[in-house]
């Protein structure tokens, strides 16, 4: 299997080479340090899954696995973060992710994962099942970020991450008033009065590093 990697950190990704090195039956092809460097290297190579990090400059997360998606459709992809993955899991899948790895837990299932998904399957961490079977049985009531919509998550994601209306706006290719119109929803739906409140719940609820 023909592996493509994107990690905005050097380490990480000789990591998760040399994870991959011990297989006989995976091989890196190629290594991107970025979500654009990803697009273009994703679109010039031949790779059969891609394992991307979840945050990196340029286009990342859920944006980053619908845009390769688009442009792949029928190639697995799998999502690496530092965040829990009760808190984005959810997010790549709607995107079209085939799965989503705690990076603390990936020396145990990165290959698992990656044949999983290669595979046609869609890959949950133990973990992340357990915590799923809990709450159907339990009915727990979900966070109120989780009722958020795709567009109003991700906008709500950038400005805790720091990002500017304006830089949003470029980013999403949408105007500023209509970023400032998503900003006044998520504030709303999640009970909260200024951009500080919203960086409190997002370090709270673990949805930035």
């Amino acid at each position: 299997m023909r592996i493509l990697i994107a990690d905005d950190h050097p380490v990480v990704r000789r990591g998760l080479k040399e994870i991959l090195a011990s297989e006989h039956d995976m091989e890196v092809v190629g290594e991107a340090t970025n979500g654009d460097d990803a697009l273009d290297m994703g679109r010039k190579l031949e790779w059969d899954v891609a394992v991307l990090d979840y945050s990196m400059p340029g286009c990342s997360g859920a944006d980053l696995v619908k845009a390769i998606k688009r442009q792949h459709p029928g190639r697995p992809v799998l999502v690496l973060s530092i965040l829990p993955e009760e808190v984005h899991a959810g997010q790549v899948f709607k995107a079209g992710g085939a799965g989503y790895i705690n990076k603390e837990s990936a020396s145990e299932e990165l290959t698992a994962a990656i044949r999983k998904v290669a595979g046609g399957g869609k890959y949950v961490s133990p973990a992340l099942a357990e915590k799923l079977a809990f709450e159907l049985a339990t009915d727990g009531q979900k966070p109120l970020h989780e009722t958020l919509s795709d567009r109003e998550y991700r906008v709500m994601w950038l400005l805790a991450s720091g990002k500017q209306i304006n830089e949003i706006a470029e980013m999403l290719f949408l105007s500023p008033s209509t970023i400032s119109t998503y900003r006044a929803r998520v504030f709303r739906k999640l009970g909260l009065l200024n951009n500080a409140d919203l960086i409190h719940y997002a370090i709270k609820h673990h949805l930035i590093e």
